[in-house]
């Protein structure tokens, strides 16, 4: 499957590991450039048999992904029919979750709205001591509606979820650690990602797959949830 043809991400497939990086200058925005790239990506990360583990990163240290694209948020329309199927944006976080692969994200700097949405779709979060993850949709007069409120609410718990979603305010590593919102903080998370990812690819791969559907069957009514978001 050919990696070659994006503009704002870069990928490389070696030994099994899909090692993606995100390179949208100057902060990463989820913007008309990046997120339907992003997009085609997971599905094509999805269906490719070679690929075993997936790592998402940034080549920006300061930001994973600052937030969506705020210009266009605020031209989405604020009164429309309840959808019956997901949108593009929920479709690739749920490609991230559900595809038959573990999917990991590194995260060094900020992360926010949208972006936030994207690593809490994907199993494994690593971040550095100075990570920063935010929710800020409320403080604009929206909600997290690409996942935010069903997928932190699963990971954090109730009460935690309405701290980060309705207080709007930034989360530090130490903080997203002992609320169990990434896995670990690290120094140098990428390197731990990938040593983690190229000892995964190195397991029978049936194996692999069923222990993830497995786990993923605690997830109940996630489609349902981010349809009534």
């Amino acid at each position: 499957m050919d990696y070659g043809t994006f503009e704002t991400l870069r990928v490389e497939l070696q030994d099994g590991v899909a090692s993606v990086v995100i390179d949208n200058p100057p902060i990463n925005l989820f913007d008309l450039k990046l997120y339907p790239e992003l997009s085609r990506l997971s599905s094509q990360l999805r269906d490719d048999d070679n690929v075993r583990v997936v790592v998402v990163e940034s080549a920006n240290p300061e930001f994973f992904i600052a937030h969506f694209d705020v210009s266009l948020i605020l031209h989405l329309p604020t009164h429309r029919p309840a959808p019956t199927e997901l949108t593009e944006f929920h479709q690739m976080c749920e490609n991230f979750r559900t595809m038959p692969k573990p999917t990991i994200s590194v995260i060094d700097g900020r992360v926010g709205g949208g972006g936030s949405e994207l690593t809490l779709s994907m199993d494994m979060r690593f971040a550095s001591p100075n990570a920063v993850f935010s929710q800020p949709e409320v403080a604009l007069g929206i909600i997290p509606g690409g996942s935010g409120t069903v997928r932190l609410s699963r990971l954090l718990g109730r009460s935690r979820a309405m701290e980060v979603i309705i207080g709007s305010e930034d989360i530090d590593a130490q903080t997203a650690y002992e609320w169990g919102w990434v896995n670990r903080v690290v120094d140098n998370p990428s390197a731990h990602a990938h040593a983690l990812a190229r000892r995964i690819a190195t397991f029978p791969v049936e194996a692999v797959q069923a222990a993830k559907r497995s786990i993923l069957r605690s997830d109940d009514h996630v489609v349902e949830d981010l349809l009534a978001e």
